[in-house]
């Protein structure tokens, strides 16, 4: 099973992918939006594939990034990780 990212956003279907040529935050330090994601933090910290694999799963900051008005996706991150978990 290919993961894609820490926090269940299919990294294969982002626009920003070839843009700005990101491989995805299990592939790389920083991501390319910001010093640091809080979600790939916790859970290399953790040391889970992804955020699925936490006993706090789905915690209130993944919740937070997963229901944001803005950049959210409505749980889709959420079920995803539900997905590789199974």
């Amino acid at each position: 099973m290919l993961i894609e990212s820490r926090c269940g956003i299919l990294c294969s279907a982002c626009s920003y992918r070839e843009q700005v040529g990101c491989e995805g935050c299990v592939n790389i330090k920083q991501p390319f939006w910001g010093e640091s994601c809080p979600l790939k933090t916790c859970s290399e910290s953790k040391q889970h594939e992804h955020c699925g694999q936490c006993k706090d799963f789905p915690c209130d900051i993944l919740k937070q990034f997963a229901y944001d008005k803005k950049q959210g996706d409505e749980g889709k991150r959420i079920e995803q990780c539900r997905n590789w978990t199974c």
